[in-house]
């Protein structure tokens, strides 16, 4: 029988005394060059970076076997352990799987996240949506749109008003909102630590003052939101995220969520929530670009649900199937987190024996890769064609070939928001806008806390062959109407 490779065996690219193959990962394209290495050395490859070796999957069989809960676990790596040291400590993100707060918040967060839930969170969705349209609404006609950054502006408002009944009125600010400035600041700052050695980290005072500064601001205003909430009593509307954490029982341990807790969980979904979302609604908007076929399609599918209503329902947003379609596959090829990881929990091998697994090993599985594996998804799986991911096809796949949310029990718990949202988003933008491309544009990501699209700019002009009904604006709790930073304070 053969001896199964140890790590250091396994094929990877060549590396050089001290400094390992760092220069192997391009740092303004990761996941490009991630994904380059893996076209190259196969289904698992090495990295070597000063501090110890890493493995990176893609193959379908050998991820099916990493995704097991029972040997392998998620592995919290460098950057989420920099989050972790300020006001996302125990969120779940950040949390390990052991640790029992985890256990009790996973248990408690379900309810939130509920078909009825979603039913609860359309008037608030709808408010913000209409905030984008009305924007792009009044352009004047030739000027250009950031995608990324008015899809950052909607998820953010949608997941504080959704969750919070707070609003950051992105879209009536010239500058963004401190929190947001904050946390955009917190978020550069991790990536900057994870490329740079503990002692350079040590001695950027200034850098490190800023930083907790930042995590401070971020802590207070979400303790704010917490006390007000507490003091309303029983006339708070706790229908809400932070409602449903303030009142709800984790039915394991008939235990409540401490506030502290509830903190590091408001400001894990308002930076994870936003950053995915944003991402996959602006990779979506340019594969449709790309393809106007496709484009026609969901526009044939809209006009049918939607017609001439101002205000889409639950149900009609439910009954956009091949939109979901485009949204599935935007994230077959670019999983806006392209990669999630694990490690084992005791020395094991894996690949029929072929692969010796420490559990100190860090695994990487690069979705975007797994994603591609033509043994599921056929010889035009680098092509972007909504028909890969029917519902019927979708049944037929093993379950571990599309992972665009993480994998088992550490899965994105709020995917179901996540999607629903995106739905109702580019349903209503189709439903009302022609959208323009820039001919000259190519596609490259940028790379955050997750992967959107980078500098993706294009043009739109209001249909003019839909009239949408007028009716009244949708409304949300005079709660979330009366909060600190509402458009009345701060616009």
């Amino acid at each position: 029988m053969t001896e199964p490779l140890a790590p250091e065996d396994f094929p990877g690219p060549p590396g050089l005394p001290f400094i390992g193959n760092v220069r192997a990962i391009d740092l303004a394209q990761p996941i490009e060059s991630l994904m380059s290495l893996a076209r190259e050395y196969g289904p698992i490859f090495k990295l070597t970076p000063p501090g110890g070796i890493s493995a990176v999957v893609s193959g379908v069989d050998l991820v099916s076997e990493i995704c097991d809960d029972a040997r392998f676990d998620k592995v919290i790596t460098a950057g989420l352990s920099i989050l972790a040291e300020g006001p996302v400590d125990a969120g779940l993100f950040t949390a390990h799987t052991d640790d029992p707060m985890w256990a009790r918040a996973h248990g408690l967060l379900m309810a939130p996240f509920s078909m009825q839930a979603m039913r609860d969170y359309m008037p608030a969705m709808i408010d913000i949506a209409d905030q984008l349209m009305d924007k792009w609404d009044r352009l004047n006609p030739g000027e250009e749109i950031d995608v990324p950054a008015d899809m950052t502006r909607l998820t953010l408002d949608t997941i504080a008003l959704c969750g919070f009944g707070y609003r950051f009125n992105s879209f009536y600010r010239e500058t963004p909102h401190p929190f947001v400035q904050a946390m955009v600041r917190v978020l550069d700052e991790t990536q900057t630590r994870q490329r740079q050695p503990p002692i350079q980290t040590r001695l950027k005072i200034r850098a490190q003052r800023q930083f907790e500064e930042d995590q401070a601001y971020m802590a207070s205003l979400v303790d704010d939101l917490i006390r007000e909430r507490r003091a309303m009593g029983d006339a708070a509307d706790n229908t809400d995220l932070l409602g449903r954490m303030i009142t709800g029982v984790d039915k394991q341990t008939g235990l409540t969520l401490p506030d502290e807790n509830i903190r590091a969980q408001c400001i894990t979904f308002l930076v994870a929530g936003h950053e995915t979302t944003s991402g996959l609604l602006s990779f979506a908007i340019y594969f449709l670009l790309e393809h106007p076929e496709y484009l026609d399609r969901a526009r044939e599918e809209v006009d049918r649900v939607l017609g001439g209503t101002l205000q889409p329902t639950f149900d009609q947003v439910r009954e956009l199937t091949y939109i979901r379609q485009v949204l599935d596959e935007a994230l077959r090829l670019w999983p806006t987190a392209a990669g999630f990881r694990r490690h084992a929990k005791e020395d094991t091998v894996i690949g029929g024996g072929r692969y010796a697994i420490p559990k100190d090993l860090a695994m990487m599985v690069l979705s975007p890769m797994l994603h591609r594996d033509r043994s599921i998804w056929g010889e035009d799986a680098d092509e972007f064609n909504p028909d890969h991911t029917t519902p019927e096809r979708m049944s037929t796949i093993p379950p571990n070939a599309y992972k665009p949310f993480g994998t088992g029990q550490r899965a994105c718990i709020g995917r179901q928001f996540a999607l629903q949202e995106a739905v109702l988003v580019l349903g209503m933008l189709l439903q009302r806008f022609e959208l323009i491309k820039d001919p000259s544009y190519r596609l490259h990501t940028k790379v955050t806390l997750t992967v959107k699209p980078a500098d993706l700019f294009i043009q739109v002009r209001p249909r003019a062959d839909r009239t949408i009904d007028k009716a009244e604006p949708v409304t949300v709790s005079a709660q979330a109407q009366t909060k600190p930073g509402s458009a009345v304070g701060n616009a």
